[in-house]
């Protein structure tokens, strides 16, 4: 077969585990999107905390949503989560200095067999306005994670606690 690559019929022989490979990916992303949505969940009881230094306790003393009471530990912690963290800016004609402002970041949450990044564009400010979860096993496309609005603006401020200027 002139023209058909070598790897087709290898491909062919195994599309079950590809729909396997998509599978465990899309998990993958669920797990993800869930450790964000506590680490945010986090956040916001810190920052609350912060302003009204109020808590719920359990019958031991311990506050009873397990999150620490201060905001910035809590955003280090969400800093610290990511693998790598980058952007990029748009195509544009040579010279053109105020071009080169990154418009889109990338957060990269886990990789190899599967990955799941977060992408995204940055407003003028440097700061995302939005977020899309993706997910990716070997030999695939990234694919969008199917989000809630709701899960759409957690993991939008989870991507908001980090830093896109030089």
């Amino acid at each position: 077969m002139e023209g058909v690559s070598p790897a087709l019929p290898i491909m062919m022989k195994n599309s079950n585990r590809v729909n396997e490979t998509e599978e465990r990916a899309e998990q993958q992303a669920g797990a993800q999107l869930a450790s964000i949505e506590e680490l945010v969940t986090c956040l916001e009881h810190a920052e609350e905390f912060e302003a009204s230094q109020n808590c719920e306790e359990d019958s031991e003393g311990d506050c009873m949503h397990g999150c620490m009471h201060e905001a910035g530990a809590a955003r280090q912690t969400i800093q610290d989560d990511a693998l790598s963290v980058e952007v990029r800016t748009d195509w544009h004609g040579v010279g053109a200095v105020e071009a080169c402002k990154p418009t889109h970041y990338k957060i990269l949450l886990c990789w190899g067999g599967p990955a799941v990044q977060i992408i995204g564009t940055l407003d003028e400010s440097n700061q995302p306005d939005s977020a899309r979860l993706q997910y990716q096993d070997w030999f695939t496309e990234w694919t969008d994670y199917p989000l809630t609005d709701a899960e759409e603006e957690r993991l939008l401020k989870y991507a908001q606690q980090f830093y896109f200027d030089e």
